[in-house]
């Protein structure tokens, strides 16, 4: 007899049945019924593909005009949409050529940034609280250490390269996603930038 189950407890061999209008829950083979299914988020395509005993289906698509009996082929991280999912989460986590350059550059200029921000801040701690510049002097040492710290801040917030390594990676990210979105998959960040290097 039919029954409801979680998605989680099928297992392969299982026999499921899918009604009109409903997705299909996993991978599988029609072993009953025919039908149209949509499998746009998959191939693109937008034109319902029929089926009917013994064509393969792929879970996560759409069955449109009739029942259908599926047998369980893969569930889980073996179905194809899983695969598909992992290649666009693996894609965002290679490091694109671009991505490891700036990444070297970054270990370097944080320091010098952080350092020439201190030497910043000291070298007007010291000027001001000696009154070495009359026309920026302030009275009291707790004064000029509040204008030489902000000195050493403005220093530190323009010369941040946070800019550098952040936009790389989330430009890879966003356009991974991008693609996935338009059936166009990337194996990786350095995929991606290769890309741009296609002319036909």
């Amino acid at each position: 007899a039919a029954r409801s189950v979680p998605v989680a407890d099928l297992r392969t061999g299982d026999v499921v049945q899918v009604p009109p209008g409903a997705q299909l829950p996993v991978d599988g083979e029609v072993v009953h019924g025919s039908s149209e299914v949509n499998e746009h988020m998959v191939t693109g395509e937008p034109v319902p593909v029929p089926k009917a005993e013994g064509a393969q289906v792929i879970g996560g698509t759409l069955n449109c005009s009739g029942a259908l009996w599926v047998r369980v082929g893969a569930v889980g991280n073996e179905t194809v949409l899983a695969k598909i999912m992992k290649v666009v989460s693996d894609a965002q986590m290679r490091r694109p050529d671009v991505q490891a350059f700036a990444d070297r550059i970054s270990s370097v200029f944080v320091p010098a940034v952080v350092a020439l921000a201190l030497l910043t801040w000291a070298s007007w701690a010291a000027l001001l609280s000696l009154e070495l510049l009359p026309d920026l002097s302030m009275h009291g040492w707790h004064r000029a250490s509040s204008l030489a710290f902000m000195f050493g801040c403005a220093v530190l917030v323009i010369a941040c390269p946070c800019a550098m390594g952040l936009a790389t990676p989330t430009a890879v990210m966003v356009g991974t996603g991008v693609g996935a979105e338009r059936g166009i998959l990337f194996k990786g960040g350095d995929v991606l930038e290769a890309a741009s290097r296609v002319t036909a």
